[in-house]
């Protein structure tokens, strides 16, 4: 879009913001995401623990927030019934610096996001998912979202 010089352009269009909310799980080497329309609830939690399960094969250890969701029965019986292939740890309430997940929610909106002017929602979520895509395959990115969060072994 162009503008008279010295004026800045204004960006005209017609999109209904929904909410498009995101679920994360961080290894070592990489990350799993899944997006979901509205917001974070138990059972997208339990969409997003099924997928996890599927892609990583090895027992799992969840850190989690406080998140309502994660604390949820229907999520607390989702993990019973995989027999033990998930254990579960809570950060500190009111941490989100130990959070290695929220520095890749900060890093996505301020540099993969920031100019992104979708016309409708199925563009959001596409390029929602092809940038975090492309966030995956770098792996010292991932490192950096360890450390951080100061957890990344020395």
């Amino acid at each position: 879009m162009w503008a008279p010089r010295g004026q800045t352009p204004v960006l005209q269009h017609n999109f209904n913001w929904k909410s498009l909310s995101a679920a994360a799980g961080l290894t070592a080497l990489s990350f799993y995401f899944r997006l979901y329309e509205g917001a974070v609830k138990s059972p997208q939690v339990v969409d997003f623990l099924g997928a996890l399960t599927r892609c990583l094969p090895k027992p799992l250890m969840l850190v989690w927030d406080r998140l309502p969701a994660h604390r949820s029965g229907m999520v607390r019986d989702y993990i019973d019934s995989l027999g033990g292939r998930i254990e579960v740890s809570y950060l500190p309430a009111y941490a989100p610096e130990l959070n290695p997940v929220e520095y890749i929610w900060s890093y996505w909106k301020q540099h993969e996001l920031p100019n992104v002017c979708p016309k409708d929602y199925w563009q959001l979520s596409e390029t929602a998912r092809r940038t975090l895509r492309r966030m995956r395959r770098r792996r010292s990115l991932i490192t950096a979202f360890w450390k951080q969060a100061s957890l990344w072994p020395e």
